[in-house]
C-alpha cells in the first residue's frame, strides 16, 4: 500500500477471452487507498457483451452491467465520448473493477481509473488526506 497525497491514475488494455474474468487493479499500487478517495473510471470495450462493475470493498459504486462498446483496442477512451463512472471509496478498503466476458469470443477492454484524496473530518485514515481541526473549547 502506498501513500496517496495527490491524484493517481492507472490505465489498462486487456483482451478478455470467452468466459474469462479480469480485474486490472490487482496489480496497482493504490488498490487499497490509505485515505478516503473520489473515484473516476472511464471504460470501453471493443465489442458488445462485456459486463463490468466498480466496487470499494462491499460497496457497489457501479453494479455489474454492460460496458460501452466501440473504439480501437489499445486506445484509451475519451471523456468526451464515454460516460465517466464516479463514486467515493473509504480508506483501507480494496478497490476493484471486475470484468466478465459471457460471450463466445474475446473482447478487449480499455480503461483508466483516477483516484483523488478527499477532505475528511477524521483525517483520512493513514495521514494521506486533509484534517479538519475542531474549534477549541473556551474555559468557563
Amino acid at each position: 500500500m502506498s501513500r496517496i497525497d495527490s491524484p493517481k491514475q492507472f490505465p489498462w488494455s486487456q483482451l478478455i477471452a470467452a468466459g474469462a474474468t479480469f480485474n486490472p487493479l490487482t496489480v496497482w499500487d493504490y488498490e487499497t487507498p490509505d485515505t478516503d478517495v473520489m473515484i473516476e473510471v472511464i471504460e470501453r470495450a471493443t465489442a458488445v457483451g462485456l459486463v463490468g462493475a466498480v466496487k470499494s470493498a462491499g460497496d457497489n459504486i457501479k453494479q455489474e452491467g454492460p460496458i460501452q462498446a466501440g473504439g480501437t483496442a489499445g486506445t484509451l477512451p475519451a471523456r468526451l465520448t464515454t460516460e465517466v463512472v464516479t463514486g467515493r471509496a473509504v480508506a483501507f478498503q480494496k478497490l476493484s473493477v471486475p470484468y466478465r466476458n459471457p460471450t463466445a469470443g474475446g473482447i478487449t477492454v480499455d480503461g483508466i481509473i483516477t483516484i483523488t484524496p478527499v477532505l475528511t473530518a477524521r483525517g483520512g485514515g493513514g495521514g494521506g488526506g486533509f484534517r479538519l481541526r475542531r474549534p477549541r473549547r473556551r474555559p468557563r
